[in-house]
């Protein structure tokens, strides 16, 4: 995936002749905290919601203000990775995508790179999560499918997490079936830590509904 297919359509560009009210009222519509200022095609800079609210009149163009613009922006074929690392290291709501040569092309909204996120991680998807704490020479996603695979079911996403100064990493594979008991005892049984379970299930014959209604059967 790269940063011109995520654009949003539907979030235009602020003008420097634009009030001041005009661009928090835009801000508010789209529930963004930051917008991309535009001269024709020339991407101007982001001006921020904190420095707008600050302006006693809001009816001043925003192009007579002195703001703190700042100027982040990713290329049109730049990978979503780079998006995310600007959404992460400078807090943005939105990060304007340029083309080759420099023109703005649109903006990728926050709201966008969490659908493709949820979409990606197959968040979505019914299933269950197992997260595994694993030594980084043991990081072999292929064994790891094998052993869900050899229990009928299959990896629909995965992820891997380390941690500063640790040799440790911490796998989440989300999988395609809640009842996990099976999966969960391979994996501990070729010495895998499972670390957390979410969405498991088990199997109920009915036992526990029968041995509770017997049980209320005795206090009566």
């Amino acid at each position: 995936m790269i940063a011109v297919e995520l654009i949003s359509n539907i979030i235009p560009p602020l003008k420097t002749s634009d009030t001041v009210q005009k661009a928090l009222e835009r801000m508010s519509e789209f529930k963004l905290y930051h917008l991309p200022i535009v001269n024709e095609s020339q991407f101007l800079g982001l001006v921020s919601e904190d420095e707008l609210i600050e302006v006693r009149d809001q009816e001043t163009p925003i192009g007579t203000l002195s703001l703190s613009i700042i100027n982040p922006f990713v290329f049109e074929e730049s990978h979503i990775y780079d998006v995310i690392r600007l959404f992460n290291q400078l807090q943005l709501s939105l990060v304007p995508v340029l083309d080759s040569n420099k023109n703005y092309i649109g903006v990728v909204s926050i709201n966008n790179l969490l659908a493709y996120t949820a979409n990606t991680y197959a968040v979505k998807e019914p299933g269950g999560i197992v997260v595994l704490s694993i030594s980084n020479r043991n990081n072999s996603l292929a064994h790891m499918a094998q052993i869900v695979e050899a229990d009928n079911a299959q990896i629909l996403s995965s992820y891997v997490s380390t941690f500063p100064d640790s040799t440790r990493l911490e796998v989440t594979l989300k999988i395609n079936k809640t009842e996990l008991s099976g999966i969960i005892a391979s994996f501990e049984r070729y010495d895998y830590e499972v670390k957390a379970v979410f969405n498991n299930t088990q199997n109920d014959d009915g036992s526990t509904d029968r041995f509770n209604s017997f049980m209320n059967y005795l206090n009566v």
